[in-house]
Parts: structure tokens; sequence; C-alpha cells
């Protein structure tokens, strides 16, 4: 049997939600960016609905907003990060915090929002004399800021794809043509970076950086797909995890579905598989007894 076959005989048998009876809808595909699109607050409007819908879950949505939360687990899971700090807006000392950057990780360094993506607010900070113009920016968006670390890097990306047993693509790499993968670079200049599928990286490289994207899947509660993004050091050849991202860009060039195309799945397969896994979550959910 297809696997759009497959799909399509999953929808003749569920049982419509009230949201699918409702708006003739069998599964949502939630493509929608950013605060409370891809932070679990949708997700959790459809899970009230009953409905099922592709991607993680409300847990896994919100920590893989959270940088600073989905960092701390993926340290505690023994995976390798970027030094970094935390700051809150009405608790910010500026001369102790630019003590402990200075101390802690030195410069260059980066200041992001916490929970924001597409690079929005991040600033690249050189020098001491940077640090609060990068604060005041990264705090129009959130009242938590990650400061991290920067270090020589290649910007490593994978692509997962799974619920219980999940699978990792070919990995590609992001070269950025500005000083950093800002904003700028990703939307407004279509000369920003170029994409490489997949990456120029050795047999033990991909296997060793596919192994690190499962085992953040896992340790970050993910499911159904996600983006997980690294660092390669330059000097060292030492890995890092940067952030993992539960709804990436999903055109047939993006990212994610271009290392599953040349991982050997085609868009209209990702597609289906996506759909499938949704609907099988959202079986293996209702059979489970929410009260006695």
């Amino acid at each position: 049997m297809r696997a759009n076959d497959t799909a399509t005989s999953a929808l003749e048998r569920r049982e419509p939600s009230d949201l699918s009876g409702r708006f003739g809808v069998d599964v949502f595909f939630p493509i929608v960016h950013g605060t409370q699109g891809e932070d679990g607050a949708l997700q959790g409007l459809l899970e009230m609905a009953g409905a099922p819908y592709v991607g993680c879950g409300v847990l896994g949505s919100a920590i893989g907003m959270d940088k600073d939360v989905s960092k701390r687990l993926l340290r505690d899971a023994g995976l390798p990060i970027v030094d970094f700090i935390v700051a809150r807006a009405g608790g910010v000392n500026g001369a102790a915090l630019a003590h402990r950057v200075e101390v802690e990780l030195g410069y260059p360094c980066f200041v992001k929002p916490a929970n924001l993506g597409s690079s929005v607010g991040v600033s690249k900070v050189r020098t001491a004399a940077e640090l609060p113009g990068a604060l005041d920016e990264a705090f129009r968006y959130d009242r938590k800021l990650v400061i991290e670390r920067g270090i020589d890097a290649r910007e490593i990306e994978t692509a997962v794809l799974g619920l219980a047993q999940p699978e990792v693509s070919l990995p590609g790499e992001i070269v950025p043509r500005h000083e950093f993968y800002s904003y700028e670079a990703k939307y407004l200049d279509p000369e920003g970076a170029e994409l490489i599928v997949p990456a120029p990286l050795s047999a033990e490289q991909t296997r060793e950086v596919q192994r690190l994207s499962l085992r953040a899947f896992e340790a970050l509660e993910l499911e159904g797909l996600a983006r997980v993004d690294f660092f390669l050091d330059r000097k060292n050849g030492r890995w890092f995890v940067n952030e993992v991202n539960t709804l990436p860009g999903f055109t047939e060039v993006s990212m994610y579905a271009r290392m599953w195309q040349h991982t050997g799945l085609s868009y209209r397969d990702l597609v289906t598989r996506l759909i499938e896994l949704a609907l099988a979550r959202f079986e293996a959910r209702q059979k489970l007894e929410t009260q006695r």
C-alpha cells in the first residue's frame, strides 16, 4: 500500500472530532510561526478542540520555543551546549551582568530574546560598550533573555521525523553572507545565506550529528517533526546543540523539506507521513482515560 493510500485509509477510519464536523477538517497542519503559533498556545487550542494536528504537542512546542528551558534540559541530558547566562526584565543590574558576561562568556557574545524565532531581537555583542543596547533591543520582545558565548563555528542542521522511533535526515549547512544568520540575512537579503544540502561533512561527523539530533529530540519531548540546529566549532571540531525549531519553514525549498528530499523522501511523501503521524498520535491519545 502506498503512503498516500495509508493516509487516506486512516482518515476514513477515524471518527470526526467536533471541530472536524463543524469545519470539514480532518487534520490541522499548524504552519503558524512565532508567538502563539509554535509555542504551545495554538497546540493547546487544538487539544481542547479535540482535533488532530501535525507536529509537536503542547509541552514540546513550549520547550522548543524557550531557549533557556531547552538549553537546561539539553544540558541535564548530557548534550553539549554553548555556555549561556539568563537575564530577566526587572532583575538586571547592568554592572553585575556586564561583569558576569566578561568573566563567564567573554566577547563576542550573542543576546537573544528567550522566546522568539527568526533571529528577531538578536544582537552580536563585540564589546562591553555594546551590551546595554543589545539588552534594550532584546527586552523589546521578551521579559527573559539568553546571552550566549560566541564561537567560530559552522551552522549545521538536521531534520527529525517521527514519534516513538524518530528518524533523522542527512544534515544541511547554512553559510551566512552577513556577520551572522540575522533576520536580514534570512528574510530581507535574497543573497543573505547559502543553503548547502547535504552538508560537506565526513561520514563520522554525519553519524555523530544524527545521533545528537535524536537525543535532543527525545530530551525535549518533541513529536512529529523538528529541525535541530547545531554549531560545529571550526577550531576543535566539537558539536554544540544550538536550538530546535518545532515548526520550521515548510515550502519545498525550505531546509527541512530539502534535507528530507536529499535523504530520499519527496515533499509529497513527507507531508503524507506527517499527516499519518498526526492521526496515529490522535488515535492513541483518544484511547487514554482522563478520569475515573
